[in-house]
Protein backbone atom coordinates (compact mmCIF):
# COMPACT_ATOMS: atom_id res chain seq x y z
CA UNK A 1 0.00 0.00 0.00
CA UNK A 2 1.25 3.49 -0.79
CA UNK A 3 0.42 6.17 1.76
CA UNK A 4 0.10 9.73 0.53
CA UNK A 5 1.17 12.81 2.47
CA UNK A 6 -1.29 15.60 3.14
CA UNK A 7 0.45 18.42 1.27
CA UNK A 8 1.14 16.90 -2.16
CA UNK A 9 -0.28 13.40 -1.73
CA UNK A 10 -0.62 12.26 -5.29
CA UNK A 11 2.73 13.37 -6.70
CA UNK A 12 4.59 11.66 -3.86
CA UNK A 13 2.58 8.50 -4.31
CA UNK A 14 3.51 8.48 -7.98
CA UNK A 15 7.20 8.82 -7.08
CA UNK A 16 6.97 5.83 -4.75
CA UNK A 17 5.22 3.79 -7.43
CA UNK A 18 7.87 4.65 -10.02
CA UNK A 19 10.61 3.61 -7.60
CA UNK A 20 8.78 0.30 -7.19
CA UNK A 21 8.93 -0.30 -10.94
CA UNK A 22 12.65 0.38 -11.04
CA UNK A 23 13.18 -2.07 -8.19
CA UNK A 24 11.21 -4.69 -10.07
CA UNK A 25 13.63 -4.40 -12.96
CA UNK A 26 16.59 -4.85 -10.66
CA UNK A 27 17.72 -8.22 -9.38
CA UNK A 28 15.55 -10.32 -11.72
CA UNK A 29 15.21 -9.30 -15.36
CA UNK A 30 11.67 -8.79 -16.60
CA UNK A 31 11.83 -8.52 -20.37
CA UNK A 32 9.23 -8.86 -23.11
CA UNK A 33 6.47 -9.74 -20.69
CA UNK A 34 2.83 -9.97 -21.75
CA UNK A 35 -0.08 -9.17 -19.46
CA UNK A 36 -3.67 -10.00 -20.41
CA UNK A 37 -6.20 -7.45 -19.12
CA UNK A 38 -9.98 -7.99 -19.12
CA UNK A 39 -12.25 -5.19 -17.89
CA UNK A 40 -15.88 -5.54 -16.91
CA UNK A 41 -17.15 -2.62 -18.96
CA UNK A 42 -15.14 0.12 -20.61
CA UNK A 43 -16.61 3.27 -19.10
CA UNK A 44 -15.21 6.64 -18.01
CA UNK A 45 -13.51 5.39 -14.83
CA UNK A 46 -12.18 2.19 -16.38
CA UNK A 47 -10.66 4.25 -19.19
CA UNK A 48 -8.43 6.00 -16.63
CA UNK A 49 -7.47 2.67 -15.06
CA UNK A 50 -6.47 1.24 -18.44
CA UNK A 51 -4.53 4.36 -19.36
CA UNK A 52 -2.61 4.15 -16.07
CA UNK A 53 -1.79 0.48 -16.67
CA UNK A 54 -0.58 1.22 -20.18
CA UNK A 55 1.60 4.07 -18.99
CA UNK A 56 3.08 1.94 -16.21
CA UNK A 57 3.83 -0.85 -18.70
CA UNK A 58 5.74 1.66 -20.87
CA UNK A 59 7.85 2.69 -17.86
CA UNK A 60 9.06 -0.82 -17.02
CA UNK A 61 12.64 -1.46 -18.21
CA UNK A 62 12.73 -4.45 -20.53
CA UNK A 63 9.26 -3.94 -21.91
CA UNK A 64 5.76 -5.06 -20.92
CA UNK A 65 2.96 -5.53 -23.44
CA UNK A 66 -0.68 -5.24 -22.37
CA UNK A 67 -3.50 -6.93 -24.27
CA UNK A 68 -6.69 -5.20 -23.13
CA UNK A 69 -10.14 -6.70 -23.71
CA UNK A 70 -13.59 -5.34 -22.81
CA UNK A 71 -16.13 -7.95 -21.66
CA UNK A 72 -19.09 -5.57 -22.01
CA UNK A 73 -20.41 -6.76 -18.62
CA UNK A 74 -20.74 -10.30 -20.01
CA UNK A 75 -19.36 -12.88 -17.56
CA UNK A 76 -19.22 -15.60 -20.22
CA UNK A 77 -17.26 -13.35 -22.54
CA UNK A 78 -14.89 -12.38 -19.75
CA UNK A 79 -14.21 -16.01 -18.88
CA UNK A 80 -13.53 -16.65 -22.57
CA UNK A 81 -11.07 -13.75 -22.63
CA UNK A 82 -9.23 -15.22 -19.64
CA UNK A 83 -9.14 -18.64 -21.30
CA UNK A 84 -7.68 -16.99 -24.42
CA UNK A 85 -4.99 -15.30 -22.33
CA UNK A 86 -4.12 -18.69 -20.80
CA UNK A 87 -3.94 -20.31 -24.24
CA UNK A 88 -1.59 -17.52 -25.35
CA UNK A 89 0.55 -18.23 -22.26
CA UNK A 90 0.62 -14.65 -21.04
CA UNK A 91 2.83 -14.00 -18.02
CA UNK A 92 0.04 -12.64 -15.81
CA UNK A 93 -3.65 -11.74 -16.01
CA UNK A 94 -5.41 -8.64 -14.64
CA UNK A 95 -9.20 -8.76 -14.34
CA UNK A 96 -11.69 -6.04 -13.48
CA UNK A 97 -14.67 -8.35 -12.84
CA UNK A 98 -17.82 -8.05 -14.93
CA UNK A 99 -19.65 -9.64 -11.98
CA UNK A 100 -17.97 -9.93 -8.58
CA UNK A 101 -20.10 -12.99 -7.78
CA UNK A 102 -19.00 -14.87 -10.90
CA UNK A 103 -15.21 -15.01 -10.67
CA UNK A 104 -14.83 -18.61 -9.50
CA UNK A 105 -14.15 -19.96 -13.00
CA UNK A 106 -11.57 -17.25 -13.68
CA UNK A 107 -9.68 -17.99 -10.48
CA UNK A 108 -9.83 -21.74 -11.02
CA UNK A 109 -8.52 -21.62 -14.58
CA UNK A 110 -5.72 -19.13 -13.88
CA UNK A 111 -4.45 -20.98 -10.80
CA UNK A 112 -4.65 -24.34 -12.57
CA UNK A 113 -2.54 -22.90 -15.40
CA UNK A 114 -0.06 -21.45 -12.89
CA UNK A 115 -0.56 -17.89 -14.19
CA UNK A 116 -0.59 -15.03 -11.65
CA UNK A 117 -3.97 -13.29 -11.39
CA UNK A 118 -4.68 -9.77 -10.16
CA UNK A 119 -8.26 -8.65 -9.60
CA UNK A 120 -8.63 -4.91 -9.97
CA UNK A 121 -11.07 -2.24 -8.75
CA UNK A 122 -13.97 -4.54 -7.76
CA UNK A 123 -13.25 -7.27 -5.23
CA UNK A 124 -14.61 -10.76 -5.92
CA UNK A 125 -17.10 -11.98 -3.34
CA UNK A 126 -14.80 -14.48 -1.67
CA UNK A 127 -13.31 -14.46 1.80
CA UNK A 128 -9.74 -15.17 0.71
CA UNK A 129 -7.72 -15.90 -2.41
CA UNK A 130 -5.50 -18.85 -3.27
CA UNK A 131 -1.76 -18.34 -3.71
CA UNK A 132 -0.92 -16.31 -6.80
CA UNK A 133 -4.19 -14.34 -6.72
CA UNK A 134 -4.33 -10.78 -5.36
CA UNK A 135 -6.89 -7.96 -5.26
CA UNK A 136 -5.90 -4.30 -5.80
CA UNK A 137 -8.54 -1.71 -4.92
CA UNK A 138 -10.34 0.28 -2.25
CA UNK A 139 -12.61 -0.35 0.73
CA UNK A 140 -16.01 0.31 -0.85
CA UNK A 141 -18.07 0.31 2.33
CA UNK A 142 -15.76 2.89 3.89
CA UNK A 143 -16.20 5.08 0.81
CA UNK A 144 -19.97 5.16 1.35
CA UNK A 145 -19.48 5.96 5.02
CA UNK A 146 -17.13 8.87 4.34
CA UNK A 147 -19.41 10.24 1.63
CA UNK A 148 -22.51 10.15 3.83
CA UNK A 149 -20.73 11.48 6.92
CA UNK A 150 -19.82 14.61 4.99
CA UNK A 151 -23.30 15.06 3.53
CA UNK A 152 -25.01 14.40 6.87
CA UNK A 153 -23.03 17.21 8.47
CA UNK A 154 -23.78 19.47 5.52
CA UNK A 155 -27.49 18.67 5.94
CA UNK A 156 -27.33 19.56 9.62
CA UNK A 157 -28.28 16.01 10.53
CA UNK A 158 -31.81 16.21 9.09
CA UNK A 159 -33.74 16.37 5.84
CA UNK A 160 -34.77 14.25 2.86
CA UNK A 161 -32.25 12.20 0.90
CA UNK A 162 -32.30 10.55 -2.53
CA UNK A 163 -29.91 7.67 -3.30
CA UNK A 164 -28.65 6.91 -6.81
CA UNK A 165 -27.51 3.30 -6.87
CA UNK A 166 -24.98 1.79 -9.26
CA UNK A 167 -25.63 -1.41 -11.18
CA UNK A 168 -27.78 -3.57 -8.90
CA UNK A 169 -25.85 -6.78 -9.58
CA UNK A 170 -22.56 -5.09 -8.70
CA UNK A 171 -21.00 -5.72 -5.30
CA UNK A 172 -19.61 -2.16 -5.16
CA UNK A 173 -23.19 -0.87 -5.30
CA UNK A 174 -24.13 -2.98 -2.29
CA UNK A 175 -21.02 -2.05 -0.29
CA UNK A 176 -21.15 1.67 -0.96
CA UNK A 177 -24.86 1.83 -0.19
CA UNK A 178 -24.34 -0.22 2.98
CA UNK A 179 -21.74 2.36 4.04
CA UNK A 180 -24.24 5.17 3.42
CA UNK A 181 -26.83 3.38 5.54
CA UNK A 182 -24.31 2.72 8.33
CA UNK A 183 -24.14 6.48 8.75
CA UNK A 184 -27.87 7.07 8.30
CA UNK A 185 -28.49 4.75 11.26
CA UNK A 186 -26.94 7.49 13.40
CA UNK A 187 -29.15 10.21 11.87
CA UNK A 188 -32.82 9.27 12.39
CA UNK A 189 -33.92 12.70 11.14
CA UNK A 190 -32.51 12.07 7.67
CA UNK A 191 -35.19 10.30 5.63
CA UNK A 192 -34.53 8.35 2.42
CA UNK A 193 -37.29 9.39 0.01
CA UNK A 194 -35.95 7.85 -3.23
CA UNK A 195 -33.58 4.97 -3.95
CA UNK A 196 -33.17 3.83 -7.55
CA UNK A 197 -30.45 2.50 -9.85
CA UNK A 198 -28.82 4.78 -12.38
CA UNK A 199 -26.57 1.93 -13.58
CA UNK A 200 -23.40 4.04 -13.02
CA UNK A 201 -24.40 6.30 -15.96
CA UNK A 202 -24.61 10.10 -16.13
CA UNK A 203 -27.64 10.22 -18.41
CA UNK A 204 -29.59 7.85 -16.18
CA UNK A 205 -28.71 9.91 -13.11
CA UNK A 206 -30.01 12.97 -14.94
CA UNK A 207 -33.21 11.22 -16.09
CA UNK A 208 -34.02 9.79 -12.66
CA UNK A 209 -33.50 13.14 -10.96
CA UNK A 210 -35.63 14.87 -13.57
CA UNK A 211 -38.37 12.31 -12.96
CA UNK A 212 -38.23 12.87 -9.21
CA UNK A 213 -38.41 16.63 -9.63
CA UNK A 214 -41.23 16.40 -12.18
CA UNK A 215 -43.28 14.29 -9.77
CA UNK A 216 -42.93 16.96 -7.11
CA UNK A 217 -40.50 15.02 -4.94
CA UNK A 218 -38.56 17.26 -2.54
CA UNK A 219 -35.12 16.37 -1.19
CA UNK A 220 -32.19 18.16 0.39
CA UNK A 221 -29.34 16.00 -0.87
CA UNK A 222 -28.51 13.29 -3.38
CA UNK A 223 -25.96 10.61 -2.59
CA UNK A 224 -24.73 8.85 -5.73
CA UNK A 225 -22.70 5.66 -5.83
CA UNK A 226 -20.36 7.26 -8.40
CA UNK A 227 -19.45 10.64 -9.89
CA UNK A 228 -21.13 10.03 -13.23
CA UNK A 229 -24.61 9.60 -11.73
CA UNK A 230 -23.93 12.47 -9.31
CA UNK A 231 -23.01 14.80 -12.17
CA UNK A 232 -26.19 13.78 -13.99
CA UNK A 233 -28.23 14.56 -10.88
CA UNK A 234 -26.50 17.92 -10.47
CA UNK A 235 -27.25 18.81 -14.09
CA UNK A 236 -30.95 18.09 -13.58
CA UNK A 237 -31.02 20.08 -10.35
CA UNK A 238 -29.36 23.08 -11.98
CA UNK A 239 -31.78 22.99 -14.88
CA UNK A 240 -34.60 23.08 -12.31
CA UNK A 241 -32.99 25.95 -10.39
CA UNK A 242 -32.35 23.73 -7.35
CA UNK A 243 -28.73 24.67 -6.64
CA UNK A 244 -29.25 24.37 -2.88
CA UNK A 245 -29.46 20.56 -3.07
CA UNK A 246 -26.13 18.95 -2.13
CA UNK A 247 -24.89 16.11 -4.35
CA UNK A 248 -22.18 13.62 -3.43
CA UNK A 249 -20.26 11.29 -5.73
CA UNK A 250 -17.56 8.65 -5.53
CA UNK A 251 -14.47 8.03 -7.71
CA UNK A 252 -12.73 11.40 -7.96
CA UNK A 253 -12.55 11.18 -11.75
CA UNK A 254 -11.33 14.25 -13.66
CA UNK A 255 -14.98 15.03 -14.48
CA UNK A 256 -15.83 14.61 -10.81
CA UNK A 257 -13.05 17.00 -9.76
CA UNK A 258 -14.20 19.51 -12.37
CA UNK A 259 -17.75 19.21 -10.99
CA UNK A 260 -16.41 19.98 -7.50
CA UNK A 261 -14.66 23.08 -8.88
CA UNK A 262 -17.87 24.20 -10.61
CA UNK A 263 -19.95 23.68 -7.48
CA UNK A 264 -22.01 20.85 -8.99
CA UNK A 265 -20.78 18.23 -6.51
CA UNK A 266 -20.42 18.95 -2.83
CA UNK A 267 -18.09 16.00 -2.23
CA UNK A 268 -16.45 13.07 -3.95
CA UNK A 269 -14.13 10.31 -2.77
CA UNK A 270 -10.95 9.82 -4.77
CA UNK A 271 -10.44 6.19 -5.72
CA UNK A 272 -7.26 7.14 -7.50
CA UNK A 273 -7.42 5.28 -10.85
CA UNK A 274 -3.81 6.15 -11.64
CA UNK A 275 -2.43 4.71 -8.40
CA UNK A 276 -4.75 1.72 -8.72
CA UNK A 277 -3.84 0.95 -12.32
CA UNK A 278 -0.14 1.37 -11.68
CA UNK A 279 -0.29 -0.81 -8.59
CA UNK A 280 -2.11 -3.57 -10.48
CA UNK A 281 0.74 -3.76 -12.99
CA UNK A 282 3.34 -3.61 -10.20
CA UNK A 283 1.67 -6.43 -8.29
CA UNK A 284 1.37 -8.54 -11.45
CA UNK A 285 5.09 -8.10 -12.08
CA UNK A 286 5.93 -9.01 -8.51
CA UNK A 287 3.89 -12.19 -8.85
CA UNK A 288 5.66 -13.02 -12.11
CA UNK A 289 8.95 -12.55 -10.26
CA UNK A 290 7.70 -15.00 -7.60
CA UNK A 291 7.62 -12.37 -4.86
CA UNK A 292 5.21 -13.20 -2.06
CA UNK A 293 2.10 -11.04 -2.43
CA UNK A 294 -1.11 -12.23 -0.83
CA UNK A 295 -4.67 -11.11 -0.19
CA UNK A 296 -5.69 -7.49 -0.63
CA UNK A 297 -3.59 -4.48 -1.60
CA UNK A 298 -5.59 -1.46 -0.49
CA UNK A 299 -5.26 1.90 -2.26
CA UNK A 300 -5.80 4.90 0.07
CA UNK A 301 -8.90 7.03 -0.53
CA UNK A 302 -9.24 10.79 -0.12
CA UNK A 303 -12.25 12.95 0.73
CA UNK A 304 -12.43 15.77 -1.83
CA UNK A 305 -14.44 18.93 -1.17
CA UNK A 306 -14.48 22.50 -2.49
CA UNK A 307 -11.90 23.32 0.19
CA UNK A 308 -9.18 20.90 -0.93
CA UNK A 309 -9.92 19.86 -4.52
CA UNK A 310 -6.97 21.80 -6.01
CA UNK A 311 -4.57 19.37 -4.25
CA UNK A 312 -5.89 16.54 -6.38
CA UNK A 313 -5.84 18.05 -9.88
CA UNK A 314 -3.37 15.56 -11.36
CA UNK A 315 -4.89 14.67 -14.69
Amino acid sequence: MHVASSSRPLSRTRAVLFATVLCLAGSTALADLRLGVSVGQFDNYIAYLVRAMQERARQVPGGVTLQVEDSGSDVVRQLGQVESFIAQQVDAIIVNPADTAATGGITERATRAGIPLVYLNSRPEVREFPAGVVFVGTDERRLGQMQMEYLAEKMGGKGDLAILLGRLAHDDTRKRTAGVKDVLARYPQIRVVEEQSGDWQRDKGLDLTNNWLSSGREFDAVVANNDEMGIGAAMALRQAGRREVSVGGIDGTPDGLAAIARGQLAVTLLRDPVAMGEEAVDVALRLVRKDVVQGDVWIPVHLITPDNHTQFQRY
